[in-house]
């Protein structure tokens, strides 16, 4: 259980976190909620766990509020644990372990947009998981959505998603590759909703970071995309009801439920380039991933999400 504070970490707020969320399955509990898994038989068999120690931990969690338990059957009742306000303010902290696991344990202490192989596996691990409901994340250029506070990242009226994660500048690479595809992924029933880590608010053209962007991807010169003004334009053209609308991961929110690969540039997380097929279940049916040429990508994007319509029945 938790670690009983010292008189001298009573004020420190790094202590006083570590006991509520440092011990390790407390955090892995998290982890799994993030990743959409609620009730205790799930967790139990993802994480392995005994089911004594699991429901302790799960208590301390409860008591800490961190989770919440909502009843979802009646006689007998059962009930799943979701995220409070203080566990969804977590989101960052998997991301950012995630980040430095992947450079100083799993990597050689550096970080860049490059794909490592550890990465891939794990994204193409998410076929056949489900994007965790609900999930909504605001519109960048757009402001918020109304019902809750911003756009989920599987639309609910169109047979699949195509999210497309996408760092800084790099994002434009994507949305002018789009622009030529529009009217095939309308007629398709696809949406398509672009991701990155950009505050809502932040005005095109400038990374969180107050850094230049990233490298756009190869191919964006092709179609004129990588160019500031195109993705001013893209950023414009882009909120609510909007066929390509982009969204605001600023919090890491989609990031630590689909433990998203990222980059770190100064003291910002950039989302690596990557696309997610998601059918109306929120069922993954396929990923793209690592990225090279934008353009290639949204292709591919559109057939295989043409693919899934295709044998998709309400």
């Amino acid at each position: 259980m938790a670690r009983e504070l010292r008189e001298q970490d009573a004020g420190c707020a790094i202590a006083q976190a570590a006991a509520v969320v440092g011990e390790w399955w407390s955090l892995l509990i998290v982890r799994e909620v993030t990743r959409g898994r609620h009730r205790f038989d799930d967790l139990h068999a993802e994480l392995g766990i005994s089911r004594r120690v699991l429901a302790e931990r799960l208590k301390h969690l409860l008591d800490n509020g961190v989770l919440e338990r909502r009843p979802y059957q009646q006689r007998p009742t059962r009930y799943e644990y979701r995220l409070t306000a203080a566990g969804r303010a977590l989101a960052p902290v998997l991301a950012g372990l995630q980040d430095w696991g992947e450079r100083f344990v799993l990597g050689d202490g550096t970080s860049g947009p490059g794909a490592t192989p550890t990465e891939i596996d794990r994204m193409h691990g998410l076929v056949g998981t489900a994007v965790p409901h609900p999930l909504a994340l605001p519109v960048i250029g757009g402001g918020e959505v109304a019902g809750d506070g911003g756009l989920d990242v599987v639309a609910s009226d169109a047979r699949v998603t195509v999210l497309l994660a996408a760092p800084g500048d790099a994002l434009a690479a994507f949305l002018g590759a789009l622009g030529a595809s529009a009217a095939a992924f309308a007629e398709a029933g696809v949406a398509v909703r672009a991701v990155t880590t950009r505050e809502p608010g932040e005005p095109p053209g400038a990374d969180a970071s107050g850094a230049e962007a990233p490298t756009e991807l190869p191919g964006a010169e092709a179609s004129g995309a990588g160019r500031p003004d195109a993705e001013s334009r893209a950023a414009r053209e882009s909120g609510p009801g909007r066929a390509f609308p982009v969204l605001s991961d600023a919090e890491l929110t989609l990031c630590a439920a689909l433990r998203l690969p990222t980059f770190r540039t100064g003291h910002t997380l950039h989302l690596k380039p990557a696309v997610i097929v998601a059918d109306a279940r929120r069922t993954i049916r396929h990923v793209l991933y690592p990225i090279a040429d934008a353009g290639a990508a949204i292709k591919d994007a559109l057939r295989l999400a043409t693919g899934v319509t295709s044998r998709f029945v309400r």
